[in-house]
């Protein structure tokens, strides 16, 4: 262990609840008190604020998408990473705001870890947040907000990333997360071989335990235990949203929470005063990305990038996915976990655990920066357990971006260095994708399918087939007639053939009837 090597020293969460729109925190308000939590966790004596040198904000969702998410007329910090810098007393050389994604915190700690080593960084704040739950109910009630905030000085503001649909895909369907992960949960189906009641009921066991875990974790907003047969029984409390996912095993952004997250250096923690048994190392940690469209994946049910970062991040570590006593997997929805489990060789109802915190259904989904409660809830456990180690795996996208992290409150040994995920990332890049077109026709199967509902039932249908003579990939919507949808609601949608027409860049897909 070098004084270079980099720790967490302090991590926080904060979460507002019951309090009325007109004296609640804006986002970046969530963010701070999220802030002055990690900062008292350090047990430190001094005033650490001042001299955190660098503060990272994730982004938040109103700023996560070039279309409109939903009118907030409320206003925007301006500059998030000093927003939340002035309310906590520091005055940062780099502020940074974070892009899109739900890999995010994770790719931050890596960063940061990285800079700290290099002696860029001496402390670093990151931290994330959303007040989707007030602005919502702010709007319902016709309560005007003022949440306009405009910091002076610099901002390196990283903007969206990568475009992660294209606008072919969009205008079908794919690209909306409730509407785009029932596709991969469809394409696990069909290789399990499960009906959807069968796969309803699995779904239901996979989720149960994490409704347990929210129930107990006081930062959690959903945190109802629920049994297997309930989470997938579908009734009017929990409708279908796009099938095969009833409304609780859907990620649940209307919430109001933050958390943060302390970094620095051993031997500036040593200089600090900072209790060793605050510190936490970052053992192991990695980076890959999916081909970065739905329409380009291998496949639907796998995923060759959680399967490299996490490799790479265990080989890092000197670790094994035995060697892990905890386990926080990215949740928004039950294919995440599956194919997260699937790739690193655990069984869907390890003993361990598959959540610290509840996952995002049951302890929230607070926009891109859910995996930094999760870091939050793992490193208090560690410090309990001296010597244990914990697995994180982030999840940006649809399925798209991923990241890992391994902890433990045992120092790693020698220089800090990790990899650069450039490095291993051309592996995913030339991986051979299925050959694709915007405008097919003729006789054609369905490789993947959902049926998305509104209130009043069933209303769209998206898929992605391949033509029969060739099997070119596309996507396409079937007709909005409720006898099509009920039939695929009813009946197996997978492989079913049928005809598919292009016009005017629009696809339709019109299955052959079962009976």
């Amino acid at each position: 262990m070098e004084d270079t090597t980099p720790i967490l020293v302090g991590v926080g969460q904060y979460t507002e609840k019951a309090v009325a729109p007109e004296f609640a925190h804006p986002p970046m308000g969530i963010a701070a008190e999220a802030a002055k939590a990690a900062l008292a966790d350090t047990g430190s004596g001094n005033d650490l604020a001042p001299l955190i040198d660098t503060v990272a904000v994730v982004r938040i969702f109103p700023d996560s998408h070039n279309r409109p998410r939903g009118p907030n007329p409320f206003g925007r910090a301006e500059n998030p990473p000093r927003a939340v810098a002035r309310r906590i007393g520091a005055n940062p050389v780099h502020a940074i705001y974070g892009n899109v994604g739900g890999n995010t915190p994770q790719k931050l700690i890596n960063e940061m870890a990285e800079r700290i080593t290099a002696g860029d960084v001496a402390i670093a704040l990151i931290a994330g947040s959303e007040a989707i739950k007030t602005a919502q109910q702010a709007m319902r009630e016709g309560i005007d907000l003022d949440w306009q905030e405009e910091d002076e000085g610099s901002q390196e503001d990283r903007g969206m990333g990568e475009k992660l649909s294209t606008a072919h895909e969009f205008a079908h369907g794919i690209g909306i997360p409730i509407q785009t992960y029932p596709l991969f949960e469809n394409g696990i189906r069909g290789r399990k071989g499960s009906s959807i009641e069968q796969h309803l009921q699995a779904m239901g066991s996979l989720f149960a335990p994490f409704t347990e875990i929210a129930a107990n974790n006081p930062f959690a907003s959903y945190g109802t235990k629920r049994s297997a047969e309930e989470l997938a029984t579908v009734n009017t409390e929990n409708r279908f949203i796009c099938l095969p996912y009833p409304k609780w095993m859907n990620a649940m952004d209307r919430v109001n929470q933050g958390a943060a997250v302390i970094m620095t250096s051993v031997g500036k923690a040593k200089e600090l005063e900072i209790d060793p048994a605050k510190w936490v190392f970052l053992h192991g940690c990695a980076e890959a990305n999916e081909k970065i469209m739905v329409t380009e994946r291998i496949n639907f049910h796998s995923s060759p990038a959680i399967r490299l970062n996490s490799s790479k991040a265990f080989e890092m570590a000197g670790k094994t996915i035995n060697d892990m006593d905890y386990i926080d997997l990215y949740s928004c929805f039950p294919s995440a976990v599956e194919i997260a489990c699937d790739e690193l060789d655990l069984g869907y109802d390890d003993p361990r655990g598959l959540t610290v915190t509840g996952g995002l259904p049951f302890f929230g989904g607070p926009g891109n920066n859910y995996s930094l409660h999760g870091i939050a809830t793992m490193v208090p456990e560690l410090r309990a357990k001296p010597g244990s180690f914990g697995l994180l795996t982030a999840n940006g996208g649809y399925l798209t971006k991923h990241a890992t992290g391994i902890y433990s409150t045992v120092a790693t040994e020698g220089k800090w260095v990790r990899e650069n995920p450039a490095a291993y990332q051309k592996e995913i890049d030339a991986m051979e994708s299925p050959a694709f077109t915007e405008s097919p026709n003729g006789e054609a199967s369905v490789e993947t399918y959902t049926v998305c509902f509104g209130r009043g039932g069933p209303e769209r249908g998206i898929l992605i087939g391949r033509l029969k003579d060739s099997s070119v990939r596309f996507v396409a919507n079937t007709p909005a007639d409720s006898a099509t949808l009920n039939d695929l609601i009813e009946n197996e949608g997978l492989n079913r053939s049928g005809i598919v027409h292009s016009e005017d860049g629009m696809n339709t897909f019109v299955p052959a009837r079962v009976g």
